[in-house]
């Protein structure tokens, strides 16, 4: 491991201790998230610069299962730049030097309720990481960090099914945080951290908070997980998800005017109200005729 990803390691032990001192659960059931959450980060690859993080990421199982055993739980792969990274829909992802770009591996053990919830669980992260530094941040549903009404983070979350039947849940991030340039398409859309404040952050100790909030959000979704299974209750019952009350505090979506699409840039389908979001992650949309839909897929754009 290199000087540096020790660095961050220390940065993100430094900061679980801090959300562990915040926190508003008793000591016990804290110390049950921070289990949970435990692995993310606890094995980090960087470089200079990759095609796509995914793709390294893709190849590090490649040779664990080569030899014989299994990528290890919350294997990060870190670049300073990407020269082919694809958002969703195949979109260019900016991903130039200065912000951070990441992709996280994480192994197909919640059940699909849970699971399902994992891009609000590191929108939610990458939201909590940018009002650390004192920006107001806002979720846009799903898992875009929007700070005044511009994007400054996303993720792409997808499932990868291995030849030996493993699954794993990839965590795309991007976070845009010194970097200042952006192209002509995106300079009325995008803000980057350093942007906003005035100065540049230490991309290391951001890199490193941003892990600890990523494992914390995760240990969270687990704890979730526990609690339901222990009750009986899903969120199809109306079980209300403490990660989902989190998510809701920080929203920027709920009671906007929003364009809704499953590709809401090439198709965008219809205008809404965003009056809610239901307890499986569902955005409850109220139409203009005054009925309601619930939509767990697709997009938005604010109005």
């Amino acid at each position: 491991m290199t000087l540096q990803e020790h660095e961050v390691l220390r940065q993100r032990r430094l900061h679980l201790a801090a959300l562990e001192r915040q926190s508003a659960f008793p000591a016990e059931e804290t110390a049950k998230i921070l289990a949970w959450g435990a692995p993310m980060g606890a094995v980090v690859e960087q470089h200079q610069q990759l095609d796509r993080c995914l793709s390294r990421l893709q190849q590090l199982m490649d040779a664990a299962e080569t030899n014989g055993g299994t990528l290890p739980a919350g294997t990060v792969v870190l670049a300073d730049s990407l020269s082919q990274s694809l958002g969703r829909f195949e979109r260019h992802w900016h991903a130039p030097p200065s912000g951070i770009w990441l992709t996280a591996a994480w192994p197909d053990v919640l059940v699909p309720e849970f699971s399902r919830l994992l891009p609000f669980a590191a929108g939610l992260a990458c939201c909590r990481t940018v009002r650390l530094h004192g920006l107001d941040a806002r979720l846009k549903w799903v898992n875009d960090v929007l700070v005044n009404g511009r994007k400054i983070a996303g993720v792409l979350c997808s499932t990868i099914f291995r030849p030996n039947k493993d699954r794993w849940h990839c965590i795309g991030i991007g976070l845009n945080a010194n970097n200042q340039d952006f192209p002509a398409e995106l300079q009325a859309s995008a803000a980057s951290m350093a942007g906003e404040l005035g100065y540049a952050l230490d991309l290391r100790e951001l890199t490193g908070q941003l892990l600890a909030e990523l494992s914390w959000a995760i240990g969270l979704l687990h704890y979730d997980e526990a609690l339901a299974l222990r009750e009986g209750q899903s969120c199809e019952d109306g079980r209300e998800s403490l990660l989902l009350n989190a998510w809701r505090q920080l929203s920027d979506t709920i009671g906007r005017r929003v364009l809704y699409g499953f590709d809401v840039q090439k198709e965008p389908l219809f205008h809404a109200k965003a009056v809610a979001l239901d307890p499986c992650g569902g955005l409850v949309l109220e139409l203009e005729d005054g009925s309601s839909i619930v939509e767990y897929s697709g997009e938005i754009l604010h109005v």
